[in-house]
């Protein structure tokens, strides 16, 4: 969903530069409009999909029938209410392709934030004086997941709805935006398979160790939005030096966002490293999850600072022209290293399993490096 949400968007986001850019100002808007109709059908589309699929989907992650019950109630309501996701995708990319990157950052950090506090609150339940909410388990994660998803809509929707042109324009402008947007989803759904790779692993071992991988990402979400929306802005700024011959500035930029996505991220390794238990006592009660959580935290944590590399990479090389190589650090870290090494540490043991983070995120920036000092080189 997330592939296909912001794959779309960017093909609306670069349609609309592109008329932008050649002062067909009335041709943009008609780009914008677009958003609206394509967000509603991609999502009606994985409502029903959601709906009559997520059964199969459940029980390849787990083999337990209680597991299999609770994937099956949260996979069809964050499907089903999914037009949240979707219509915030679109209205942000329409926002950000007009220069506002502000407000789309708010909806970000609005939604997550969102997300976190109504968790504990719907999952365990709420008691305040004669105020009682019940508690909602598996159901209650699902809602706050797609309630912070109508709230980061919501922020955006004033300033990012367009009205939506004449139907004759549908048939031309689809076909543009998913050209357009094709390599961002692709490398979008690389994410879906090196997780639900990861997942099978994992499965082997106990569903606690799934639930664990679990709750990483939804911590990892709070510190990834600010890096995440460096990226966006990273590549405007980068396309124009690079093509305007400015090319100390492209490489001013590279290097301090690295340093700024370096020491954000040194907060998350602090806290993945000092204070695991913690947060993963804000989501569960299971002791098992909590021991196998706190252990693979102490791994992932060291990830964090080679991570920052192993994402930011992809993104200049996609601002500087040179696709190939973005996906193929893509490609690289998430299908080619992720689940492989994955899979061949779990056979030492769960406690070995999660060395797969930092070997991966290392490799990948390795790589990383050795492409920017050869484009650097042959730029100078």
């Amino acid at each position: 969903m997330i592939a296909l949400a912001v794959g779309t968007g960017v093909g609306i986001n670069t349609l609309m530069a592109r008329k932008l850019g050649c002062g067909r100002n009335a041709e943009s808007r008609k780009c914008a409009g677009m958003a609206t109709p394509l967000a509603l059908i991609l999502w009606a589309i994985f409502a029903l999909a959601g709906f009559f699929f997520m059964p199969v989907y459940a029980r390849l992650g787990s083999g337990t029938e209680e597991v299999i019950n609770d994937g099956i109630i949260y996979g069809r309501i964050v499907c089903i209410f999914s037009f949240g996701l979707f219509l915030e995708s679109g209205w942000t990319k329409v926002l950000q392709s007009e220069g506002n990157m502000r407000l789309p950052m708010l909806a970000q950090i609005i939604g997550a934030g969102v997300n976190i506090i109504l968790d504990p609150i719907l999952i365990f339940g709420f008691s305040f004086g004669s105020v009682v909410f019940p508690a909602l388990g598996i159901r209650g994660a699902a809602y706050a997941t797609v309630i912070g998803q109508i709230a980061a809509a919501l922020v955006v929707m004033k300033k990012g709805f367009r009205r939506p042109p004449r139907l004759s324009y549908f048939a031309p402008y689809t076909g543009l935006i998913f050209k357009l947007g094709l390599p961002n989803i692709l490398m979008q759904s690389a994410y879906t398979f090196y997780i639900l790779g990861l997942n099978l692993i994992l499965k082997t071992f106990s569903d606690q160790a799934v639930t664990a991988l679990g709750l990483y990402y939804k911590w990892q979400t709070f510190f990834f939005i600010p890096l995440g929306s460096m990226q966006t802005c990273v590549v405007p700024v980068i396309s124009y030096n690079y093509g305007s011959g400015q090319l100390e500035r492209c490489w001013k930029t590279v290097r301090e966002s690295i340093l700024f996505g370096m020491a954000l991220m040194f907060v998350g390794t602090l806290c993945f490293e000092f204070i695991a238990e913690p947060m993963f006592r804000f989501f569960t009660k299971d002791e098992e999850v909590i021991k196998i959580g706190v252990w693979a935290f102490k791994f992932i944590g060291v990830s964090f600072i080679p991570m920052v590399t192993s994402l930011m990479f992809p993104v200049v090389f996609q601002a500087l022209g040179f696709v190939f190589k973005s996906c193929f650090l893509t490609i690289l870290r998430t299908i080619v290293l992720f689940v492989p090494l994955g899979y061949l540490f779990s056979r030492l043991g769960l406690q070995y399993f999660w060395l797969t983070f930092p070997i991966t995120e290392s490799l990948t920036t390795a790589v990383g490096v050795f492409f920017y000092l050869k484009v650097k080189s042959v730029k100078k």
